[in-house]
């Protein structure tokens, strides 16, 4: 096992490509990027299943979350990613890699899509990206996915990912909106192990609001996710 006091960096600007996706750090001097950021942290179904430690409700707040997103990609301890529709630039939602132990060799994952980006397997294809480049490039052990019990649709994400349900996890997870009472969470896990998944393709919107959902991920990238 690695000396717990060594200390890891990975690259701070990784691209990752595939599935449709085109998966790249968020900027914080970018004025779209800020925006789409807040945007997606403020849509109220990302609020419904996610409370962040930090609450961002302004664009200051979400400029300086993404500076903190970037310092914790440049220490090795996270990797955040804008996620951009290959062809056309759009920008979709985000997935990250959190609390990256390279001693014990794991990290948790969190995503969200924008709302009009829903219903087209955005979540599912770039957590495949993530995944992979997890246990590749980074050459992790596990990963740990959570979400709020009753996110039906994050427990279909996870699944069709590889992320095995292991059971739950008894007041894990802030009430929504709320830092002083608590919720309790679905617990999935991969191996770098386990069976590659099925391949997953985009999927045109079953209709305009149509939903994908987000798993835990803390708008300042400290906290599990």
């Amino acid at each position: 096992m690695a000396d717990a006091h060594v200390q890891f960096s990975v690259q701070p600007a990784p691209e990752l490509t595939g599935l449709g996706l085109r998966l790249r750090p968020w900027d914080p001097e970018s004025d779209a990027d800020v925006s789409a950021y807040l945007r997606g942290l403020t849509d109220p179904e990302f609020q419904r299943w996610n409370t962040p430690l930090r609450f961002v409700r302004d664009i200051d707040a979400a400029r300086e979350s993404l500076r903190t997103r970037v310092a914790a990609a440049t220490s090795g301890t996270a990797l955040s990613f804008c996620v951009t529709d290959a062809g056309t630039g759009e920008t979709l939602g985000h997935v990250g890699l959190n609390e990256i132990d390279h001693v014990i060799s794991c990290a948790r994952v969190g995503y969200w899509v924008l709302p009009e980006c829903r219903g087209r397997r955005v979540a599912t294809r770039a957590l495949l990206l993530a995944a992979r480049y997890g246990f590749t490039d980074l050459a992790l052990h596990r990963l740990d996915l959570g979400h709020a019990v009753g996110h039906e649709v994050s427990c279909r994400v996870a699944e069709r990912c590889g992320f095995r349900h292991e059971g739950t996890l008894r007041g894990a997870m802030f009430e929504a909106g709320r830092h002083d009472a608590f919720r309790d969470v679905h617990l999935h896990g991969r191996l770098a192990t386990d069976p590659e998944p099925a391949p997953v393709h985009q999927v045109a919107p079953a209709h305009p609001g149509g939903r994908e959902p987000g798993a835990q991920d803390p708008a300042d990238g400290a906290g599990p996710a």
